[in-house]
């Protein structure tokens, strides 16, 4: 009960997360429910996109009730990346569980090192040009993200979301309201694939699965809600470092790189990414102010000098 309990907390937080940044619910709870319930990489991903059927339903619909959907991009993101779902479900549930979980281990390590590296740029970009977007571009998008989610744990928002953000087209409530939409699409692929690969061990895991879905659909009215006003430049740093600690340390064992202890490792990459995190952020203030004194000056018809960049003390 204790475990369940704790795995439910785990569905809130990692939906809480999940609404901030347009990612992480996938790999915060796969990282939980590995090293928490001690369940294999591929019955951990199963149990995951099962709740997620019910958690991204809920978070849609809250979505668009704030106005954060565009529905065509749900589609032509979305069936696309429920094809790459249901074949990396399929891929992930034919590995032995030896083979399997470094490979896992090694997605959710290079999605936070993403994380990380993303959110240390501190961008911020108020204007956009709402271009829309080819379905050819949102279709292949749609199965590299199914793909890597199913087969990770985790990597839909990371992949999609991270993507969408960094062309720039869209304000950010609509990629995150818009990709976590579509990912009820991808979660009932994958767990469809993940129930005719591993149904006896979906079965014998449902309570974890409602524990998950519990939390989860507790937080996701909260997370649509809080989307504009969590800084997401310090959540995104914190979480990535936290997802690179846990899952480092298996990748360096399978391959030989071993230390006497994973806190050596974990303790190191907490300094790097804490760091990373705190440059981001002095980042994302320097181009807030600089963004605010732009747009003052063009009302004004001033000119403004050109930014200094922030540099890391060394």
């Amino acid at each position: 009960m204790q475990t369940l309990i704790l795995i439910a907390i785990a569905g809130l937080a990692a939906q809480l997360v999940d609404g901030g940044l347009g990612m992480g619910f996938g790999v915060t709870s796969t990282t939980i429910l590995i090293l928490l319930a001690g369940l294999g990489p591929a019955q951990a991903s199963a149990v995951v996109h099962t709740a997620e059927v019910g958690t991204t339903l809920v978070s849609g619909i809250s979505h668009w009730k704030f106005g954060n959907v565009d529905w065509k991009v749900v589609f032509r993101l979305g069936v696309p990346g429920a094809i790459g779902a249901f074949a990396g479900a399929t891929f992930l549930s034919n590995l032995s569980m030896e083979a399997a979980a470094p490979i896992t281990s090694g997605i959710l390590a290079l999605i936070g090192i993403n994380l990380v590296w993303r959110f240390s740029k501190g961008r911020v970009k108020r204007t956009f040009s709402e271009r829309p977007h080819s379905s050819g571009f949102l279709g292949g998008l749609g199965v590299v993200g199914g793909f890597i989610d199913a087969s990770g744990g985790g990597g839909w928002g990371p992949v999609t979301t991270s993507t969408l953000l960094s062309l720039g087209r869209t304000e950010p409530r609509k990629i995150v309201g818009t990709v976590n939409t579509a990912e009820f699409l991808v979660s009932l692929a994958a767990t469809l694939g993940f129930m005719i690969g591993l149904w006896s061990d979906l079965v014998d895991n449902l309570a974890a699965v409602f524990a998950l879905l519990i939390g989860g659909a507790i937080a996701a009215p909260i997370a649509a809600w809080m989307i504009s006003r969590v800084n997401a430049t310090v959540l995104g740093g914190f979480v990535g470092t936290a997802i690179i600690a846990l899952n480092l340390p298996k990748v360096l064992d399978a391959t030989g790189l071993s230390f006497e202890g994973d806190w050596i490792i974990q303790v190191a990459v907490a300094i790097v990414g804490i760091s990373f995190t705190v440059l981001g952020l002095r980042r994302y203030r320097a181009n807030l102010a600089r963004v605010l004194e732009e747009e003052a000056a063009a009302e004004d018809g001033r000119e403004v000098s050109p930014p200094a960049k922030v540099k890391s003390r060394s």
